[in-house]
């Protein structure tokens, strides 16, 4: 069940972006249909076994959405924010391991029709610009060094908080910490949308580029300042926005 998102803003997570290389863009489901929640993550049941039921409780939470999405728009949201144990087994952590895969355009294919709802509700938002904070408990000076740029493939969770960051159940105050300050442009403010909506997220999109623009060492503290810049050309395969009635399940005809 779920627990908390504190992986998502450190950890694994992080540590699995450090030697990201430059892939393929992400593509292939712009073109799929918008399904119900329920109907998207059919494909994903012998990945996730517990999708169905997670999917389920959010769209229990997401009767009446705000921002003007629908609740199966908000549900793909809220479904992403969520982590349950075993914490591999959580949606964003199997999502963001494709989209990090060298070979993740063959592995991305039971994902498309979730990918198409789920940018659907992000694409529909509008850009949030403004800091964000996201941190691991390691030194990552040396993997991030200033004038670098580099992409992070996978969706990344952040919070607009310093203090929920430096709460004992992120990455503290002590001990060797490194702390990412993130001028973002493209951002979504997905708090009313998350499991924890205490925790101020917001989500930079999968494939964002990022330049790091300055580092400072405190002690064991290193913050390292990233400003998110525009690539050459598009990383992340738009969707056809649309404002679609509620989506009945595919159980509802029958």
């Amino acid at each position: 069940m779920a627990t908390s998102i504190r992986d998502k803003y450190s950890g694994v997570c992080i540590q699995a972006v450090v030697d990201e290389k430059y892939m393929m863009p992400i593509r292939g489901y712009e073109n799929m249909p918008l399904v119900s929640l329920e109907e998207a993550v059919q494909p994903l049941v012998p990945i996730l076994q517990d999708v169905q039921q997670m999917v389920y409780i959010v769209k229990q939470k997401c009767k009446n959405p705000s921002d003007g999405l629908t609740p199966d728009e908000s549900a793909s949201i809220m479904l992403y924010t969520m982590e349950w144990t075993p914490h591999d087994d959580s949606l964003y952590f199997a999502l963001n391991n494709t989209l990090r895969s060298e070979d993740g355009q063959q592995k991305l294919e039971p994902w498309h029709l979730y990918l198409r709802l789920f940018l659907n509700a992000l694409f529909r938002l509008p850009p949030h610009r403004t800091t964000a904070y996201r941190g691991v408990k390691l030194d990552l000076s040396e993997q991030y060094i200033k004038g670098k740029t580099f992409v992070w493939w996978g969706f990344s969770s952040c919070t607009t908080s310093s203090n929920v960051l430096q709460s004992d159940g992120f990455v503290g105050t002590t001990g060797t910490r490194t702390v990412f300050v993130i001028k973002c442009e493209s951002a979504r403010n997905i708090h009313k949308h998350s499991f924890y909506p205490s925790d101020d997220e917001i989500l930079l999109m999968a494939a964002t580029q990022c330049k790091v623009t300055s580092y400072i060492k405190q002690g064991d503290l290193h913050t390292i300042h990233l400003e998110e810049i525009s690539s050459s050309f598009p990383l992340l395969q738009l969707v056809p926005t649309s404002t679609p009635s509620p989506i009945k399940p595919i159980s509802a005809g029958k």
